[in-house]
């Protein structure tokens, strides 16, 4: 009998491993599976794979004719990947936790890579898509989501108005450093790409809002906190760090008053790149 015709999946342990991604990286993740170029029979690597999306879902759409490989060094979220992967009965997936720096596969052994969001959070981008470039085979699709540089560029705005009517002026310059090291320009991820025998085939650019009533909804939502409020804490001297957000909080509550709440927009970009 076809497997999928006994079909004992129930929701009872459904809700266990039901998360498939967050809402951050939802938008990234639809567009990249609308991209991949769904073959039956080859060797795919999701770099990043986090707790398990897209890694789970392009297994699950490839077949088992298929090898899905996933690298993270994540050990948590692998732990929750691996849960999914048995709920699921996906027997194609193998999984490294490592990092992307030093994928541990053979030279030209790959047919397709993807990475949602992951690539441009890595410690050396250079290092990771020369990676990519040995293990990818000639005409392989190269696959990645980012979000650009001008995302949260409301919040951003605010925080740099702040710190500059406070002379803060190394302040400033460490924030602009720390956007540039998360998110690097287009430009130069593209000429990275490029350089490592790369053909761009397409630049997709889209665009997510995260809208709250107030600037206190904002700051106090979890995702804000989770990913982004200790990096903004890093830049800011201890001893100024209450007066600074107590001023963003109250501006961005004046601004939610005019505008009808708070808008952070997330604009990103997919990299649809072939392996020369």
């Amino acid at each position: 009998m076809k497997k999928y015709l006994s079909n004992d999946f129930d929701f009872t342990e459904y809700v266990n491993v039901s998360d498939e991604c967050s809402i951050w990286s939802a938008p990234f993740g639809l567009k990249l599976l609308d991209y991949i170029d769904y073959k039956q029979n080859i060797s795919a690597l999701d770099i990043g794979f986090g707790t398990g999306f897209p890694l789970t879902e392009i297994a699950l759409r490839l077949g088992e004719s298929s090898t899905v490989y996933g690298i993270d060094p994540w050990s948590d979220a692998i732990v929750r990947a691996k849960k999914k992967i048995e709920y699921y009965r996906i027997t194609n997936i193998k999984i490294f936790e490592g990092v992307a720096e030093s994928i541990p596969l053979k030279d030209n052994s790959m047919d397709l890579i993807v990475s949602n969001n992951g690539i441009n959070n890595v410690n050396d981008i250079n290092q990771v898509i020369l990676e990519c470039s040995r293990i990818i085979k000639s005409g392989g699709q190269f696959l990645q989501t980012m979000n650009l540089d001008k995302s949260m560029f409301e919040f951003y705005g605010q925080l740099e108005k702040v710190l500059s009517d406070l002379a803060m002026n190394t302040e400033i310059e460490l924030m602009k450093q720390h956007i540039y090291e998360k998110r690097h320009p287009l430009d130069e991820m593209i000429s990275m790409v490029q350089k490592h025998g790369f053909i761009i085939k397409d630049l997709e650019h889209d665009q997510f809002n995260y809208k709250f009533s107030t600037g206190t909804a904002m700051l106090n939502h979890y995702f804000i906190r989770l990913a982004f409020m200790d990096s903004w804490i890093k830049i800011l001297p201890k001893k100024r760090l209450e007066q600074i957000f107590d001023t963003i909080e109250m501006r961005l509550n004046e601004q939610a008053k005019i505008l009808d709440g708070i808008k952070l927009s997330i604009p990103f970009v997919l990299i649809n790149a072939i392996k020369k």
